[in-house]
């Protein structure tokens, strides 16, 4: 009677198992199936635009014998600077300090130890001109009111997600189209689509400037900027089942 019992449980058990097995076995035939019978396309889409914003990066630089002149100095010619700023339109929340350090300076006598002479502090600030009829001015302008430097002047697109979804949007037709092609070519009929994937480039702008500050200030035009155009473009692979 006990090695009936151990039949019928034995026999209940490998009936569960060889259940689960072929279960497992239809699921690994049904997704080898949906990914080995497919297909996929490229297809790419691009948006040229003239860019609507130019971002600056200003220095500030002042050196004095304590740090608390050092810094006062530095305080006096960047309100002068902003005061220029905004007189130029350019709004508060467009100018933000990037940096601020404070370095020792020193002297070096000889057969001595070094000895701190004095301080410099630095001051970055970061500008974002919207009016590019303006940028030109204004590089002048923050050198004459106390910028020692004007670093990584880049021409923009403050909105570039929109541009980006208008370029995919012409990508994905592009592959769509390449798509309905073929089915007409080959005479096949495409189910699903099993994979997407997408790659974006053409920005940051297309024009820097470095180091500008020893040829800026005291000129009546101001330095010539071009600010070009920028391109976008979206490439996308669209995989789809073949039924």
């Amino acid at each position: 009677m006990n090695n009936y019992k151990y039949l019928i449980w034995a026999g209940t058990a490998f009936l569960v198992v060889a259940s689960v097995a072929l279960l497992a076995y239809t699921s690994h035939l049904s997704n080898t199936a949906a990914t080995t019978n497919t297909v996929s396309f490229e297809g790419e889409g691009k948006i040229v635009a003239k860019p609507d914003i130019a971002m600056v990066s200003l220095s500030i630089v002042t050196e004095a014998t304590t740090s608390k002149a050092a810094q006062d100095e530095n305080s006096k010619k960047s309100k002068t600077v902003t005061d220029f700023l905004k007189k130029q339109k350019v709004d508060d929340k467009d100018v933000k300090t990037s940096g601020y350090n404070i370095y020792p300076q020193y002297n070096y006598p000889q057969n001595s130890k070094p000895q701190i002479s004095g301080y410099q502090v630095n001051q970055t600030m970061d500008v974002k001109i919207r009016d590019l009829e303006k940028v030109s001015v204004i590089l002048d302008g923050v050198v004459t009111a106390g910028a020692n430097q004007v670093n990584n002047l880049g021409f923009q697109i403050d909105e570039p997600e929109k541009l980006k979804a208008e370029a995919r949007q012409k990508a994905i037709e592009d592959a769509r189209n390449k798509a309905d092609k073929l089915e007409g070519q080959l005479g096949i009929k495409l189910g699903k689509i099993v994979n997407f994937s997408e790659n974006t480039g053409g920005y940051p702008g297309p024009y820097y400037m470095k180091g500008m500050a020893e040829g800026l200030g005291g000129g009546s035009d101001g330095p010539s900027v071009p600010a070009g155009e920028n391109e976008i473009t979206v490439s996308v692979s669209i995989t789809y089942q073949i039924k």
